[in-house]
C-alpha cells in the first residue's frame, strides 16, 4: 500500500472483532511508530499496552465513574466552524446506527462504548513525562498517533484515537501502574475492524486545501 492510499484509507474504527490482536503485531507496530519525529529527538511518548483482563478491568471502572456522575478530568469544547464539523460527524454517526435525536438511553450506551475503547480488543495508552515542554511534546505524540494507526494498517488493523479511554486517569493509573510523574495524553483503540458494524461505514468529510491555506510569495514563481 502507497503512504498515500494509507492516509487516505485510514478512519476511526468504532467496532471490532473479538479476535485478539498478538503481542508480537503490537509490538512491530509500535516499532514503526518510532521513527515519528520529535523536537530534537525526544521521543517524548511513553506507551502502556492494554488487552485481556486489564482491559476489561478498566472498561468496567471508566463506566462505573460514567454512571456515577463523576466528573471527566477535562472537557473539550469547539466554537464556530470546529463545533459544526463536530455536530455533523455525531448526525452522520446516529444515521447509521440507528439512533435518534430523541432516544436518550441509545445515545448514552453510545456515549459509554468510547470510555470502553470501542470494545476493542486493545487499547494503547499514551503518556509523557511531567517534566516534558506539554505543547511541545503534544506535537509529537500526534506525530505518533497518526504513524501507529498508519502501520496499523499493514497488519490488516483498525484504530480510533480517542479521549474518552483517558477521561478518568485515576482508574488507568489503579490499573496500569502509570505513576503520577507522567501526564497521561490519549488513547488508540486497536483491533480487527467488523466491517459490518455500522459506524464502520462512515466517510468524514475533509475541507479542501484552499479553504485552510494561505499561499506567500507564489505570485511569481514558477
Amino acid at each position: 500500500m502507497e503512504l498515500s492510499e494509507a492516509i487516505s484509507k485510514r478512519k476511526s474504527i468504532r467496532g471490532y472483532k473479538p479476535e485478539s490482536v498478538p503481542m508480537e503485531v503490537l509490538k512491530k507496530v509500535l516499532e514503526t511508530a518510532t521513527r515519528s519525529p520529535s523536537a530534537m529527538n525526544t521521543q517524548p511518548w511513553e506507551v502502556t499496552v492494554l488487552t485481556g483482563e486489564t482491559l476489561d478491568k478498566v472498561r468496567k471502572a471508566n463506566i462505573e465513574m460514567l454512571m456515577s456522575g463523576a466528573e471527566p478530568w477535562r472537557s473539550i469544547s469547539y466554537q464556530g466552524v470546529h463545533r459544526q464539523r463536530q455536530v455533523d460527524l455525531a448526525v452522520q454517526l446516529f444515521k447509521l446506527m440507528g439512533i435518534a435525536r430523541e432516544d436518550k438511553e441509545k445515545r448514552a450506551q453510545w456515549l459509554e462504548r468510547g470510555f470502553r475503547f470501542f470494545d476493542a480488543p486493545a487499547a494503547i495508552i499514551l503518556s509523557i513525562d511531567s517534566s516534558a515542554p506539554e505543547w511541545l511534546a503534544l506535537l509529537d505524540i500526534g506525530a505518533f498517533c497518526q504513524s501507529i494507526c498508519l502501520a496499523a494498517l499493514e497488519y490488516g488493523l483498525g484504530t480510533c484515537i480517542e479521549d474518552q479511554g483517558t477521561m478518568f486517569p485515576d482508574v488507568l493509573r489503579r490499573f496500569t501502574a502509570i505513576p503520577e510523574s507522567k501526564n497521561i495524553v490519549i488513547s488508540i483503540a486497536i483491533g480487527y475492524p467488523d466491517r459490518d458494524f455500522p459506524a464502520n461505514k462512515l466517510e468524514s468529510d475533509r475541507e479542501p486545501v484552499d479553504s485552510f491555506t494561505t499561499w506567500c510569495g507564489f505570485e511569481h514563481s514558477g
